[in-house]
């Protein structure tokens, strides 16, 4: 079982650049990855969603590039004399207008935008062999946090699966002394309306009548399968979704026994058993 929530983080360290890795997810109904790429490192990206496409099955994925380039030759510099000729005359044509007699200085006119031209970008056909092993090496590291966040969530998981099952077995309990309760009501009814010349084969029929209505085995049956279920499919890879639609299934069952319920003491167990099922569907919205 592996939560949909992870985290891992990688620097990278080139001799032509240098830059971060960092993958994230959350919980999500469906597969969503997004990336975040310098735009002239726009060519990886399908090699980046493929690989993470292939090893995730839900969630909210986010993995971000952050990239910048340490290593310039003359090449990757374009100075604009024009541009900076033109602006100095112009400057200095403002500052006799303005009164100033301060020295235009180099530093001003190079903060200029477009006097300088630096080459930020990084070569696309070197980044990819780069990337792809420190992609490969922070994938390790943010499955490890899944698998640790999953591990935490299916012990809690099977905390309330216990808690559910020990309840269950309390009402099992009770159930058999259904039928007793309906008889001893009738015939409590049948005096009090009839004395004590009632029919006792009329009882018999009316409580056959209401057992059909009120029994519970056939939910306890159902409820317990499905119990059963979701032991197995827990072991399961990707089950969340799959648990979830159970988990629907076992809640309808328990609605159904608590609707059935004459009881005092099975009404109880069925609140506690909503309440552990419901802390079950909580933790299973983490779970891929």
């Amino acid at each position: 079982m592996k939560s949909m929530t992870g985290f891992a983080h990688s620097p990278i360290l080139e001799k032509e650049f240098q830059g971060t890795l960092t993958l994230k997810s959350f919980n999500n109904r469906f597969l969503d990855i997004s990336i975040f790429l310098p735009s002239y490192a726009s060519r990886i990206e399908p090699l980046i969603r493929d690989f993470l496409g292939s090893r995730i099955l839900r969630g909210k994925v986010e993995c971000t590039f952050k990239l910048r380039k340490i290593k310039f030759s003359l090449e990757d510099i374009e100075l604009q004399f024009q541009a900076a000729t033109l602006l100095s005359e112009q400057l200095r044509k403002l500052a006799e207008a303005c009164g100033i007699e301060k020295d235009l200085s180099l530093d001003l006119i190079t903060k200029f935008p477009g006097i300088v031209d630096m080459n930020t970008e990084i070569e696309e056909d070197y980044l990819w062999p780069v990337l792809m092993p420190i992609l490969e090496e922070t994938w390790l590291k943010f499955e490890e946090s899944r698998i640790r966040e999953g591990t935490a969530t299916e012990e809690n998981i099977r905390g309330q699966l216990q808690r559910l099952k020990s309840k269950l077995i309390e009402i099992e309990l009770q159930a058999d002394s259904l039928e007793r309760m309906v008889y001893d009501q009738l015939v409590a009814r049948f005096k009090e309306l009839l004395s004590e010349s009632y029919d006792e084969g009329r009882v018999l029929q009316e409580v056959a009548v209401q057992l059909v209505r009120l029994t519970i085995n056939e939910e306890i049956g159902r409820l317990r399968a499905h119990i059963d279920a979701f032991e197995l499919m827990a072991k399961e890879p990707a089950c969340g979704k799959k648990l979830d639609f159970l988990c629907q299934e076992m809640n309808r069952e328990i609605n159904t026994i608590g609707s059935k319920s004459m009881l005092v003491s099975v009404s109880h167990a069925v609140v506690e058993m909503k309440d552990a099922l419901e802390n079950i569907r909580e933790q299973l919205r983490n779970v891929e």
